[in-house]
């Protein structure tokens, strides 16, 4: 699949699958920083990216940002849209400090993965009513 892709700051590599089976890229802060204590912050990613008809670019935490940081994703997830990918549309990196404590951020320093996730879009078909048999609520399945 061929993505185009724009860096703001060339001197930071484009983005990298680090292993022969990994299925998402690392995303890095185009910037130093410094996350106050209980704070949230949005930080520049150094790329706008195209995504793909068909696709979404899917942005999580990388799997150490909660234990080597202190920082966590407050929304969870991003979910980056086909048509955001305008020539001001940089990516970022939306972080919450959970910690105590300031939290340092270099400049390069990998935070967070994305990935291209298939997509389909659903057509609505409005009933009256559903099936009579429910599933049950929240934690209905032990």
């Amino acid at each position: 699949m061929n993505i185009k892709i724009k860096r703001i700051d060339t001197s930071l590599p484009l983005p990298e699958y680090h292993t022969a089976g990994s299925v998402a890229f690392d995303l890095y802060s185009r910037v130093d920083s410094v996350i106050l204590a209980g704070a949230t912050a949005m930080l520049p990613a150094n790329f706008i990216i195209e995504t793909p008809p068909g696709y979404m670019l899917m942005i999580a935490s990388r799997s150490s940002l909660a234990k080597k940081k202190g920082l966590k994703l407050p929304n969870s997830i991003g979910i980056v849209d086909q048509d955001f990918c305008g020539e001001n549309d940089e990516l970022n990196l939306f972080v919450h400090n959970f910690t105590g404590q300031d939290v340092e951020i270099k400049k390069g320093e990998r935070l967070c993965q994305g990935v291209f996730v298939k997509i389909d879009k659903a057509e609505w078909q409005e009933v009256e009513k559903m099936n009579d048999k429910s599933r049950g609520g929240w934690g209905s399945t032990g």
